[in-house]
C-alpha cells in the first residue's frame, strides 16, 4: 500500500468540483478499487437527532443495515465509543451485525466536525485480520478530509 499516493488521490477526489454526495461515491469506489482486501466501503452518518445511523453512499455489495441503532454492531459502538474500532476476526465479536457470510473483518473509523461524532467509515474484508495501522492512518485521513467538506 502507498499511502502517499493514496492520500493524494484521495485529496484530489475531495477538491474536486462535484457535490459532496459525488465526492463520498467516488472515494468509495476508488479504496475499494485501489485496496484488494477493501470488499466493502461505505460512510455512515447520524440521522438528524435519532440515536441511530443511516448509510449513505458506499462500493460494494448492498446491504439491508441502511439504519444501525447507536450501541449495536460495530458501527453503532463507534457511535457512542468515538473510538476506532479494528476487529480482525467478526466470529470473535459478540455485538456484530452480519452483513453477509463473507465478511471476515472490518474497520470502522468516527468522522468528527466541531468534535462532533457525525458519522463514520466503514470498511469489510472477505479476509481475516487484513487491516494495519496504516489502514488506520489512511482512513483517519480519508475522514478528517471528509469532516472539512461537511
Amino acid at each position: 500500500m502507498n499511502t502517499h499516493q493514496l492520500k493524494e488521490s484521495i485529496t484530489v477526489i475531495i477538491n474536486n468540483n462535484s457535490t459532496v454526495s459525488e465526492k463520498l461515491q467516488s472515494i468509495c469506489n476508488f479504496l475499494k478499487h485501489e485496496i484488494e482486501y477493501y470488499d466493502w466501503v461505505g460512510f455512515y452518518f447520524k440521522n438528524g437527532t435519532k440515536q441511530e445511523l443511516k448509510l449513505a453512499e458506499f462500493s460494494g455489495e448492498p446491504t439491508e443495515h441502511t439504519l444501525i441503532p447507536f450501541g449495536k454492531g460495530i458501527c453503532g459502538q463507534v457511535a457512542v465509543s468515538n473510538k476506532n474500532f479494528i476487529v480482525p476476526n467478526v466470529e470473535a465479536q459478540d455485538n456484530y451485525i452480519s452483513c453477509g457470510f463473507k465478511v471476515k473483518s472490518e474497520i470502522v473509523i468516527p468522522i468528527f466536525s466541531n468534535n462532533k461524532n457525525i458519522g463514520q467509515i466503514d470498511i469489510d474484508s472477505h479476509t481475516i485480520n487484513p487491516f494495519s495501522k496504516e489502514d488506520e492512518l489512511l482512513l483517519e485521513f480519508v475522514c478528517e478530509k471528509v469532516a472539512k467538506i461537511l
